[in-house]
């Protein structure tokens, strides 16, 4: 069963949302929050495997409540989805720097709501790798400013091949036509990775590899 918890200050989105999702056979709903704060008690208290969070909520903001779960090692196994009006939105990007395993506009259709919980749970990146990445390319553009990024240092050759292809849109498969591998050797790849830098999941890794200057919008072709 996914245990979902939903964090929005409209009622209406939340009980929405919550009736979706409940109705699912393999989703349970175990809590709703009004602003970030009862997001993040939300999060400590239930542990849902996933947490849909609206941006801009009062006390405190979703990229803030994004920040202090992801802080929490014992928050690790909750995964939050940054729910946006505007796919572009200007604060999806710190959302997902701040933790958060992708994103979701809110005027989304109830299958791929359904779809999207469902990919997040199981560990993967939200949406496709390609809108994630993309979105994350719009504003590295906007940012040419290369930092230095805690453990890049440790990866291997095959490590930091594979993060830039992720950070690219690659699906694992995608990844192993190109490399020669298997899918399991290029999961392998993405987790030592996410290990040494530190990062929640993939949608971070594609943050940092932007981040550390290793991807730029369209380096890579077919």
């Amino acid at each position: 069963m996914i245990r979902v918890g939903v964090a929005d200050d409209q009622a209406l989105v939340r009980s929405g949302f919550a009736a979706l999702l409940d109705a699912e056979e393999d989703i349970t709903v175990v809590g709703e929050a009004a602003d970030g704060e009862a997001a993040v008690r939300l999060a400590v208290r239930e542990k849902p495997d996933v947490l849909l969070m609206d941006i801009r909520m009062p006390d405190l903001d979703g990229i803030e409540a994004t920040r202090r779960i992801a802080a929490q090692p014992a928050l690790a196994c909750v995964h939050v989805v940054i729910v946006t009006t505007f796919e572009l939105d200007e604060y999806i990007f710190d959302g997902l720097r701040a933790g958060a395993a992708g994103f979701l506009v809110k005027d989304t259709d109830a299958a791929e709501l359904i779809r999207a919980v469902r990919v997040v749970a199981a560990g993967e990146s939200l949406l496709s790798p390609t809108v994630t990445s993309r979105v994350i390319a719009e504003f590295a553009t906007r940012s040419r400013t290369v930092r230095t990024v805690r453990g890049i240092g440790e990866l291997t050759a095959r490590e930091r091949e594979v993060l830039t292809l992720i950070a690219a849109g690659l699906s694992n498969e995608e990844i192993a036509r190109r490399i020669y591998v298997s899918q399991s050797t290029v999961k392998t790849h993405a987790a030592r990775t996410m290990a040494k830098l530190g990062a929640r999941d993939r949608a971070q890794l594609v943050v940092l590899a932007y981040e550390a200057g290793l991807a730029r919008p369209g380096w890579i072709s077919d």
